[in-house]
């Protein structure tokens, strides 16, 4: 078997304040119709042939994970979910772990959810030239050919070619982000790749390896393998045995380490989008090399990438700028320092700054709810329900709510009542009253709700069960 193995894991604080931590960029649809890891599980799927693969996410991650597989049609995905994070050896030794029980042959091509790879048949034949290496008990890496110096990307330094032909070298060594000056020198050598985070290996032999030059994530990595739990679909994998791995990534901990490593060169359009100007290099440019995303007006504005994402956005006489707008969020900056948004969001996760976290418009399982408006003692939101979900039976101990539908039907449990709401209809719901909240329709419902308390926070929630596994 080749099995993909999925990682999305990744937080995408390059690209704040459109990835947050609870929503990251892997989950966006920055081009085409799909989101990133809907991109790439499909591409992952045409190259393997497989109609079913591991995914490595989040715990916080998971519903969004499932919902979007489902969404474009995956629905038999393994999904395993890490309790904390501990890079990539970790994350690819869980994975490896289940490929190999599945079958002791196994072959896992292991890819970044939230990379852009624009021709997938290219994909596809490398996919099959690292297998071939693969089965003969190589490592392999793919190294993307460089377009220039670009200080964001780590870098492979390529060994001896083992082919005579270009198509495959041993790895010397790997440089993580050295700078413009130091990449500039790195590529006039001509022994150098942008490193693309792409591996394909048995699960066999990266273990075996593993033991070896990193037996402590192999030792924590088994045991928590051994406590897993199955819950609603997911791999849950428990804190307190996978903790005890290092943080420690695949190319540092093993690929750099083992002597069975190699690159394959690979230059058919891969962008990991690691900044909102690499980002802007994947789009076409209109008028005055400007790319303006939403509802923008440019005036005399040159080379500027523009993204509104909830109101109109007007930019006069600028050049060279970064403009993104989100609902409760800005971030201006020039081209050139774009790489140091993550400086930014370290600074507000510092202060506690929910921005960081989320953005208004929160994602559930059932659904979704947007904060509208707040004030001393009141907040209003708009709650959407998919259709066949519903709210946990619940109460709250501080505030009451009102309920006004504005679309579709609602099926209310408020105490021992139980009626139907239409759109126009509203009702009332008591602190420390046990409710729920249904669509047993085939069309969203949408709710205005009023929230009144003392206390509005996401904490006041006492479930009695709950259909998602949720505490």
């Amino acid at each position: 078997m080749l099995i993909p193995v999925i990682l999305s894991g990744g937080s995408g604080t390059r690209l704040w304040p459109l990835s947050r931590k609870l929503y990251p960029k892997q989950f966006h649809r920055l081009y085409g119709d799909h989101s990133l890891i809907q991109q790439t599980c499909l591409r992952a799927q045409r190259a393997t042939g497989e109609g079913a693969f591991i995914v490595v996410a989040n715990h916080e991650h998971r519903f969004l994970v499932r919902e979007q597989l489902v969404e474009c049609g995956i629905e038999h995905a393994d999904v395993i979910l890490e309790p904390c994070p501990r890079n990539t050896a970790p994350a690819v030794t869980l994975a490896a772990l289940r490929a190999q029980a599945a079958d002791p042959e196994a072959v896992i091509a292991v890819m970044p959810s939230d990379h852009m790879i624009t021709d997938d048949d290219a994909f596809s034949l490398a996919i099959n030239s690292a297998r071939h290496w693969a089965e003969q008990g190589y490592l392999v890496t793919f190294g993307v050919t460089p377009t220039g110096p670009e200080p964001g990307y780590g870098y492979i330094e390529r060994g001896a070619d083992l082919e005579g032909d270009g198509s495959v070298y041993s790895v010397s060594r790997f440089v993580e982000k050295p700078g413009t000056g130091r990449a500039a020198k790195m590529l006039m050598s001509g022994n150098f790749y942008w490193n693309s985070g792409i591996f394909v290996f048995k699960a066999a032999v990266y273990l075996t390896e593993l033991m070896s030059l990193c037996p402590d994530v192999y030792a924590a990595c088994q045991s928590a393998m051994k406590t897993a739990d199955r819950n609603h679909g997911f791999l849950v994998i428990q804190q307190e045995s996978f903790a005890a791995a290092p943080s420690e990534s695949v190319d540092y901990g093993i690929m750099e380490r083992t002597e069975k490593a190699v690159v394959l060169p690979y230059s058919s359009g891969w962008s990991d989008i690691g900044s909102w100007t690499g980002l802007a290099d994947t789009a076409i440019p209109g008028d005055n090399d400007n790319v303006a995303v939403g509802d923008v007006q440019l005036e005399d504005t040159q080379n500027s990438y523009v993204y509104a994402g909830s109101r109109l956005v007007t930019v006069i006489g600028v050049k060279d700028m970064v403009i993104v707008e989100t609902g409760d969020a800005v971030l201006v900056t020039s081209r050139g320092r774009d790489q140091d948004v993550k400086m930014m969001v370290d600074r507000l996760a510092g202060e506690q700054r929910p921005e960081v976290e989320q953005h208004r418009r929160v994602h559930r399982p059932w659904g979704s709810f947007e904060s509208l408006d707040c004030g001393d003692q009141f907040q209003v939101k708009r709650l959407i329900i998919k259709p066949g979900a519903s709210i946990s039976l619940q109460l709250h101990n501080h505030r009451s709510e009102h309920w006004v539908v504005v679309k579709g039907k609602a099926t209310v449990t408020r105490g021992d009542d139980n009626f139907v709401l239409a759109a126009n209809e509203s009702t009332y719901i008591p602190a420390n009253t046990v409710h729920k909240l249904q669509n047993t329709s085939e069309t969203e419902v949408e709710i205005i709700e009023v929230q009144t308390g003392d206390y509005l926070g996401e904490d006041d929630i006492v479930r009695f069960g709950d259909q998602y596994g949720r505490d």
